[in-house]
C-alpha cells in the first residue's frame, strides 16, 4: 500500500496511541547501578570526573543501597579501591577488603538487592594493568588463577554475582572450577565477554584510579573494529560456564548487542560506561540538550539493540522518570 491509502501518521497522533504501539518497553527492571567502594569509615567522597557518583566506604555504602532498591532497581554492580596496590594486586582477594565489606553491609540492609562485583586486578595493582605483568607483557594464565580467588572471595562475602572484565583468555572457566569448588556453584558468572579498548572509559578510570602507569591494554581488550571476533569471544564464554555476556561499551557498539543477542540464548548485557555518561551530563550542563529526555532515548537505544540488563549510571534517575 502506498500513499494516501497508507499513513503512518495516524498511529502517532497522540501519547496514548504512541504507547499503545510501542515496540520496545523500558523497564526498572532492566537496570544495575554501579557503585564505587572504598577503604575507610564515614566517607561519601564525590568523583569529580562522574557527576553524581561518589566513593563511599563499606560503613555507609547501605544507605546508597536502600536508596537504590527503594525505586526499584534490581541490582547494583560494585567497584572497589584498595588501601594499598602491589604487583599481583593481592587485596583484591583480601577478606578484609573494601568490596567484602560493602557486599556484607549491603546485603545486610537490603538482602533483596543483587550484589555484582567487577573482578578485575587493575584497580589493585600498582602498575594499573588488569592482570600480573612480566617481562612488560600481561601474563594471562596466572592472571586466571588470581580472577578466580577474587571470585571466591566476593562469593564467599555474598555477591549474587561475579562479573570478569579483564579480557584474559579462559579467565570464565578456571573462575567456574574454583566457585563449585568451593560450593558456590549458586553464584552467577556475568562476563565482560566482549569488552573493547575503548576510549570511553576515561572518567572511570579516574573514580577508579585504574588506568596504566605504562602502555595501554590494546593487547588484551578487544579491537574497536572488529565484531566477529566479539561472538567467538561470547561463543568460548558460553561454552566455560558464563551464565550473562555483557558488551562494553554501549553506544558504538549497538551492532555488536544485537549481534550478541541474535546468536546467544543467554540474557546479554550492556555497559552505558562513564563517557557515554560524561557526553550527556556536559552537554546538559552546557545547556545543549535536555538530560532527561536524551538519557531515556539512550537507554532505550540499548533496549531496542536487544539488551536484556542494562548497566547504567543513569539508573537512578530513569527508574524516577518511569514511576511518573
Amino acid at each position: 500500500m502506498t500513499f494516501p491509502i497508507t499513513r503512518l501518521r495516524r498511529l502517532r497522533t497522540t501519547a496514548t496511541m504512541r504507547r499503545l504501539v510501542r515496540e520496545t518497553a523500558l523497564s526498572v527492571d532492566d537496570f544495575v547501578y554501579p557503585l564505587f567502594t572504598c577503604p575507610g569509615t564515614n566517607v561519601k567522597e564525590p568523583i569529580g570526573s562522574m557527576s553524581g557518583c561518589f566513593h563511599f566506604s563499606p560503613d555507609v555504602i547501605a544507605d546508597e543501597a536502600r536508596e537504590v532498591a527503594g525505586l526499584g532497581i534490581p541490582a547494583v554492580l560494585l567497584f572497589g579501591l584498595p588501601s594499598n596496590k602491589d604487583a599481583t594486586g593481592s587485596e583484591a582477594w583480601d577478606d578484609g577488603g573494601a568490596v567484602p565489606l560493602a557486599i556484607k553491609a549491603i546485603k545486610e540492609a537490603c538482602p533483596e538487592l543483587l550484589v555484582i562485583t567487577d573482578a578485575c586486578l587493575c584497580a589493585y595493582t600498582d602498575h594499573g594493568h588488569c592482570g600480573v605483568v612480566k617481562d612488560g607483557k600481561i601474563v594471562n594464565d596466572e592472571t586466571c588463577d588470581l580472577l578466580a580467588k577474587m571470585a571466591v572471595c566476593h562469593a564467599k562475602a555474598g555477591a549474587d554475582i561475579v562479573a570478569p572484565s579483564d579480557m584474559m583468555d579462559g579467565r570464565i572457566g578456571v573462575m567456574r572450577d574454583l566457585l563449585d569448588e568451593n560450593e558456590l556453584e549458586g553464584v552467577a558468572i556475568m562476563s565482560y565477554s566482549a569488552k573493547y579498548a575503548s576510549a570511553y572509559y576515561g572518567p572511570f578510570r579516574e573514580a577508579a584510579h585504574s588506568a596504566p602507569s605504562e602502555g595501554d591494554r590494546k593487547s588484551y581488550q578487544m579491537d574497536p573494529a572488529n565484531s566477529d571476533e566479539a561472538m567467538l569471544e561470547m561463543e568460548l564464554d558460553v561454552e566455560e560456564g558464563a551464565d550473562i555476556l555483557m558488551v562494553k561499551p554501549g553506544l558504538a557498539y549497538l551492532d555488536i548487542v544485537q549481534r550478541a543477542k541474535q546468536s546467544f540464548n543467554l540474557p546479554i548485557a550492556v555497559y552505558n560506561v562513564s563517557g557515554e555518561y560524561m557526553m550527556l551530563q556536559a552537554t546538559a550542563d552546557a545547556g545543549l540538550i535536555d538530560l532527561e529526555q536524551t538519557t531515556m532515548e539512550t537507554l532505550t537505544a540499548f533496549k531496542r539493540a536487544g539488551a536484556d540488563i542494562i548497566i547504567t549510571y543513569s539508573a537512578k534517575l530513569a527508574a524516577k522518570l518511569l514511576a511518573k
